[in-house]
């Protein structure tokens, strides 16, 4: 793995001019590996021109913010992409074959092979422990602004250190990142998991209103309507799904929110059981095992999504 981080900072050094992508419907470790590297390679090297692409929601745009990348030159650029491993969902590059070189950073199973160096963990927590990974073992210097972005998208992909996706390198390596920068959890916390009383409210209607059937798949179907009463965007009920985890009643549950601005039914999906990645793929997602999601272009798509994950639930619970 040192071998293809020295290759990686090799080729950062070759480029004056870097683009950093991450994948569509961005959650914390898209972006704060994505603005993680944008800051170390801004502190490595100042003259470099480094941009980070992709839309925010607003609710994370605390973590960092994008660039536009009119006139820049792709032929003679650098574009590395974190988190992502199909082309589809790259967000904010319509073409990977305009640029000079490409480097893939990622941890979730390969999907499309696109990139120059493809460094693919997929026993690491996250992309952003693949980055902070990458920079003790080649002895970068790790600053509190880099650290802050790295240490919360490695919290919010493993929930806390609550999925199975924490091992003890996870923790090995956070132990190290808050011992070298001593960073304030505390504040990190408040601006991560702080939300107004709107937010609340939504979450109790969830809680209501959601479906569970005998098979044990929960579901909710949120309309543009609804998420307006309550004053909430089609993100919102995304960053809610972690908290089912531990309903004994629920396999899977997926919560799936119309995104009016987009045309689309963003299908947000856990498990704690069956593998529902591959469902995902089916239905043009993906992700991991365990958590994965979805962009679908109506309601009856939706209640596919539903009818397949229903039945690998019932297949789940007959094979066990």
């Amino acid at each position: 793995m040192r071998e293809t981080y020295s290759k990686i900072l090799n080729k950062i050094v070759d480029y004056n001019s870097i683009v950093i992508a991450r994948h569509i419907g961005a959650d914390p470790d898209a972006l704060g590996s994505q603005f993680g590297l944008k800051q170390l390679i801004n502190e490595l090297y100042p003259d470099k021109k480094v941009y980070a692409v992709g839309t925010i929601a607003s609710k994370f745009r605390f973590m960092g913010s994008t660039d536009k990348i009119d006139g820049v030159d792709f032929s003679k650029s650098l574009l590395i992409v974190l988190d992502v491993p199909d082309l589809k969902r790259i967000e904010g590059i319509d073409d990977v074959k305009k640029f000079d070189y490409i480097i893939k950073i990622d941890h979730h199973p390969v999907v499309d092979v696109y990139a120059d160096i493809e460094l693919i963990d997929n026993t690491a927590s996250s992309a952003s422990q693949i980055v902070l990974d990458m920079i003790f073992n080649l002895e970068l210097e790790l600053s509190s602004e880099v650290a802050s972005k790295l240490y919360l998208g490695i919290v919010s992909d493993t929930d806390r250190f609550l999925h199975d996706c924490t091992t003890y390198k996870t923790l090995e390596l956070v132990s190290k990142l808050v011992k070298t920068t001593n960073i304030n959890l505390t504040s990190l916390y408040e601006s991560y998991y702080m939300r107004p009383l709107s937010e609340v409210r939504f979450q109790g209607y969830i809680y209501e209103n959601m479906i569970v059937s005998p098979n044990g798949l929960g579901y909710i179907k949120i309309n543009d309507k609804v998420m307006k009463e309550f004053g909430v965007d089609a993100a919102s009920a995304g960053n809610m799904i972690n908290n089912l985890k531990y309903v004994n009643e629920i396999i899977v549950w997926v919560f799936l929110s119309e995104d009016v601005k987009s045309n689309i039914i963003r299908a947000n999906i856990r498990s704690r059981g069956p593998f529902i990645n591959e469902v995902a793929i089916k239905h043009g997602g993906g992700g991991h095992k365990y958590a994965s999601g979805v962009r679908l272009n109506s309601w009856e798509d939706a209640d596919k999504l539903i009818s397949d994950l229903d039945n690998l639930v019932m297949e789940y619970k007959n094979n066990k």
